[in-house]
């Protein structure tokens, strides 16, 4: 068997390992940006994601390891490589419409576990086959590096170190240099772009094999360069939402995929685009007519009116402060309120002063909700917590220990005021299966003395209001009378009609135990449910025809 004299110093064979575990890392990574718009970003969608890949790498190990010992030419392998490499190039091509495909196949096919199951498939199909591939390398290479037994052990452990190095780097590096500078699919290009140059060198250098084989290689070549620039030209948008036209904005962040859209009266920032709106603005000053608007009864209850008679400030603090709405709606409709935000995505915060008019004189810092409470020392007459993630929160910001600390961080008479997200018909149907609101609303319970519950109409939120305080609904009442804003003051009585005392439970999250992600993957399930069921009726009696024609 003839080798290329590349390989003669071994060098090029541990940079293959190098590249192979660091694009390895780097698919994995894009994989969970390229899977969260659709099926959100929680611990869940990362287990399969890491899951269904080490599945395809422990079988990519298995068949390497054979193949190497039946076929000992290490052009097979850099076949493969060249393979895996276009097959990554290509996901950011057709990436998005096979995963929406799986989902629209499944969602009037699965009654229940929907999110698990097509991100289980998405990744089966788009990510596997690749990965198994470059699985088939470090057994390949411990075959090709290893000349006799007593090198063995070093030479396997300076492949081990080459693609320990090398995952390392694949997984900052697009973390923090390229989905945020260039986004996921420019990332995507980037890494296969790099296993086609590998493969190329390869196949280009000198060796003594025969004429036809070296055509070969040369077809190999251009094939490969030819199908890498097509998906450059095609695969490069960052656009999720490619049926959406006319955005004012789309990127992506370290956290986030974000996207702004303008209407005639309103400005709306999605953070993920199958799960609704994150933040609105509504133009020219008018109410929003969602959560934000019925969580400034908060301020009410704490006294706003009163205070501003008396030449008093209260001081808001905003954890998830999004693009600002809260923030805004309370300095458009409030003198005498000080508002402080804490949110984790710098780019959010830039977009907020660019597009959502959050005034520059509200303090923003960039931090973890909880990580901002454990730091500081003042108190504020209104704490809201809004720090959804795509369809669950954080469990740091859901447990015991944390509202505690929320508590020590209210002033005397001061209010938390809680966005709780996915309300279901089945959540309000009094369902004997506890739900993550119903685990929120308990564990609030368990560290506050009152705990009221407001409807959110033609949402599936709800606003939940905690106070140590007995005179919250008497200061809401009181103060909301006092407002001039005639559209605010019906919202508020409407508020005080509708704010019903919360029944608690015995379903407390803790630190230790807060399962957030399942239960927030039950809750989006039931909503989708509800929500297919009415196109399910279409199609039933209307046939494909019927369903194009609602759509």
């Amino acid at each position: 068997m003839r080798h290329k004299k590349i390989l003669k110093n071994k060098l090029f064979l541990y940079l293959t390992e190098f590249f192979s575990g660091m694009s390895v890392m780097a698919v994995e990574l894009g994989a969970s940006r390229l899977l969260a718009p659709y099926f959100s970003s929680s611990q869940i969608v990362w287990t399969i994601i890491i899951g269904t890949i080490m599945i395809a790498m422990a079988l990519g190990n298995i068949y390497g390891g054979r193949k190497a010992d039946k076929d000992k030419d290490p052009g097979k392998l850099y076949g493969r490589v060249l393979i895996a490499a276009l097959w990554i190039a290509l996901i950011p091509v057709v990436g998005k419409y096979i995963i929406l495909g799986i989902s629209a196949i499944l969602v009037f096919t699965v009654n229940s576990n929907f999110l698990v199951i097509a991100a289980f498939a998405a990744c089966m199909i788009v990510f596997v086959y690749p990965l198994f591939l470059l699985g088939t390398v470090t057994p390949s290479l411990a075959k090709y590096t290893t000349d006799s037994l007593e090198d063995n052990g070093r030479i396997i452990g300076t492949l081990g170190a080459f693609n320990t190095v090398g995952s390392i780097i694949g997984t900052f590096a697009p973390t923090f240099i390229t989905i945020p500078a260039v986004g996921t699919s420019v990332t995507f290009l980037i890494f296969a772009g790099i296993l086609v140059a590998l493969c190329v060198c390869y196949f280009l250098s000198p060796d003594e094999a025969e004429e036809k084989t070296q055509k070969k290689n040369l077809s190999k070549v251009i094939a490969g360069i030819l199908i890498f620039d097509i998906c450059c030209v095609f695969g490069h948008s960052t656009s999720f939402a490619f049926w959406e036209s006319g955005l004012t904005y789309e990127g992506e962040s370290v956290y986030n995929y974000l996207q702004v859209k303008e209407t005639p009266n309103s400005v709306i920032l999605s953070t993920n685009v199958l799960f609704g709106v994150q933040s609105v603005l509504v133009k020219e000053g008018a109410l929003t007519g969602m959560y934000y608007d019925y969580a400034m009864a908060a301020p009410y209850m704490c006294g706003v009116k009163d205070k501003a008679e008396n030449g008093e400030d209260v001081d808001v603090l905003i954890l998830g402060m999004g693009s600002g709405t809260y923030a805004t709606q309370l300095s458009r409709y409030f003198d005498n309120v000080n508002v402080t935000g804490v949110e984790i995505d710098d780019k959010i915060t830039d977009l907020a002063h660019k597009y959502f008019e959050l005034p520059d004189t509200t303090s923003v810092t960039t931090y973890d909700g909880r990580a901002y409470l454990a730091a500081v020392s003042d108190q504020y007459d209104v704490i809201m917590v809004d720090a959804y993630q795509d369809i669950t929160i954080p469990f740091q910001m859901s447990s015991v220990e944390f509202f505690s600390l929320v508590k020590e961080h209210l002033a005397p008479g001061g209010v938390m005021v809680v966005n709780m997200n996915m309300y279901s018909d089945e959540s309000q149907s009094g369902s004997q299966q506890a739900t993550i609101n119903t685990y929120l609303a308990d564990t609030i319970s368990s560290v506050f003395k009152n705990v009221v519950v407001v409807d959110v109409p033609g949402a599936t939120n709800k606003e939940l209001f905690a106070t140590e305080s007995d005179e919250f609904l008497t200061n809401l009442e009181s103060n909301a009378a006092k407002e001039e804003n005639e559209k605010l003051a019906a919202m508020m009585e409407r508020a005080l009609l509708t704010a019903t005392e919360y029944e608690a439970g015995e379903n407390i999250m803790t630190d230790d135990k807060a399962p957030v992600e399942l239960l927030g993957m039950k809750q989006i399930d039931s909503i989708i449910k509800d929500e297919v069921q009415y196109y399910k009726e279409i199609y039933r009696s209307q046939g494909i025809e019927g369903l194009i024609n609602s759509l």
